[in-house]
């Protein structure tokens, strides 16, 4: 992280407790209150059905900081060696309800670029529950399954070079913590990337509840720029077309999971973690049960604007 940046002001920046690959971007309450006028000025339908609204409030986000939050998130989030940010308030208040943090999630990542178009929502982002009971078709609402390390966006055509998750709203929770494993971290990388498997085409789908029509090829493994590994994989949507692509994606599978360096965070509300999705991988732990349980998050997902 450049020190120089380190007291961008109206931010508390550091590294986090548990590893120093992910950034800590803490927002004061002055900047809190400079932002509640411009947000204002937006309903949630405008930044809906108003793309260029969206770029409107990411401005008045960078214009606090002179302009250099923009540069240093996304210094973050293309440099191999951290890559992570956690962005929330300091303080939560009454001022900063689930609007003004749908907001913030919005102009965070319209400084980084565009967002693909979510199928499963029919939106820019997909907003949605977590509950005690569910009867959906894929684990991101199983609220009692551990969902395993994975990266987003393998069973669409759209590129996707990163993702936000915010968590707007939490209640009754125990567990339930966000997992994740840089993929320089993983002990098994240089193995699992030498197999000739793992560079071969492998078909994705998705479930119903996903709205995408098609499937589509590509390998596990690919290379950046600079030969280092990158990876694109979820365990619930390949369809292996032989043996050799089983056996290769259940160890896979059991390696990223059984990886020391997996680390577990607890996220409060209003935080919001946004990682690239190419070294990155993200999960979550299993919640205890509790009737009452419930949770919502906020998604995006998409390319840097260089793309």
């Amino acid at each position: 992280m450049d020190e120089s940046l380190n007291d961008i002001e109206g931010f508390e920046i550091s590294f986090h407790e548990k590893s120093q690959r992910i950034i800590n971007i803490k927002i004061q309450d002055q900047v809190i209150e400079r932002l509640i006028f411009p947000f204002k000025k937006f309903d949630i339908t405008a930044l809906e059905y108003k793309p260029f609204t969206r770029f409107t409030i990411a401005k008045s986000l960078n214009d606090i900081s002179n302009g250099k939050i923009g540069n240093f998130i996304n210094s973050i989030l293309r440099n191999r060696n951290t890559g992570c940010f956690i962005f929330c308030p300091k303080n939560l208040s009454s001022k900063i309800n689930q609007t003004f943090l749908v907001k913030l999630s919005i102009a965070i990542t319209h400084l980084i670029g565009n967002p693909n178009h979510d199928s499963m929502m029919g939106k820019f982002y997909a907003r949605f529950h977590i509950k005690h009971e569910d009867n959906s078709d894929s684990y991101l609402r199983k609220a009692y399954i551990n969902m395993d390390l994975h990266t987003d966006g393998t069973y669409v055509k759209e590129k996707t070079d990163w993702l936000l998750m915010s968590k707007l709203e939490e209640k009754n929770v125990e567990g339930g913590e966000t997992t994740l494993l840089h993929l320089d971290d993983w002990e098994h990388l240089n193995e699992l990337f030498k197999d000739k498997t793992g560079k071969k085409s492998f078909i994705w789908g998705s479930p119903k509840s996903k709205n995408i029509d098609y499937k589509v090829e590509h390998p596990v493994f690919t290379e950046d720029s600079m030969g280092r590994p990158q990876i694109s994989y979820i365990d619930q949507f390949p369809e292996p077309k032989n043996m050799e692509q089983g056996l290769f994606l259940q160890k896979l599978s059991d390696t990223l999971e059984e990886s020391v360096n997996k680390i577990a965070i607890p996220l409060p509300v209003g935080s919001a973690i946004v990682a690239n999705n190419y070294f990155w991988l993200h999960g979550r732990k299993p919640f205890k049960q509790n009737k009452n349980l419930s949770r919502e998050l906020l998604r995006i997902r998409g390319s840097f604007f260089n793309n």
